[in-house]
């Protein structure tokens, strides 16, 4: 099925914003970006170096740079960082240029599906577990601010989500015609 316009995920890191958006954009024919691998792809090295190097940020301020570029793009599915969304200047351009769903899950999941990854700098502390509820915390406004779509992803699998989203798609983009 082919849809009009742009796609936008936010959500804290591990809502499977990269999961969920690669199936989606295979199926409805659009093009996957993820801001964070663009970042990684253009600097040539991960994450976590350019927070070691640059601090968090230096990274912002690529991260900013991605997001402007990614969301002038047509008809792209773009999962973005967990903290894109401190930056107004990146909430702006995710609002303006396309549909923005946020993939909502439980702090509790989210710990779940991060805990044994060492590629999430921001989870490199004594307490990852309470830095994960602090972002959280911060965080949840700024993505409800800018969604258009709240998906709760829960323990539903990856399938359900997507075509729970489509539904939901179909509905937004048939209330415009």
């Amino acid at each position: 099925m082919q849809m009009a316009g742009n796609i936008f995920f936010v959500g804290l890191m591990g809502a499977g914003k990269t999961t969920v958006g690669k199936l989606l954009a295979k199926r409805l024919g659009k093009t996957f970006y993820d801001s964070d691998h663009e970042i990684e792809n253009r600097t040539g090295v991960n994450i976590p170096v350019i927070f070691e190097l640059e601090g968090e940020a230096g990274f912002r301020k690529r991260e900013v740079m991605a997001i402007e570029e990614l969301t002038a793009m047509h008809d792209i599915v773009l999962a973005t960082g967990g903290g894109a969304v401190l930056c107004k200047q990146n909430r702006e351009n995710l609002s303006q240029h396309g549909t923005v769903v946020y993939l909502r899950a439980s702090v509790n999941e989210l710990w779940h599906r991060t805990k044994n990854d060492k590629n999430r700098p921001l989870l490199q502390t004594d307490d990852p577990r309470a830095k994960l509820e602090k972002l959280y915390t911060e965080r949840d406004p700024l993505y409800r601010e800018i969604a258009d779509i709240i998906i709760d992803t829960g323990d539903q699998s990856v399938g359900s989500i997507v075509q729970h989203l489509e539904e939901i798609l179909n509905k937004h983009a048939n209330a415009y015609r």
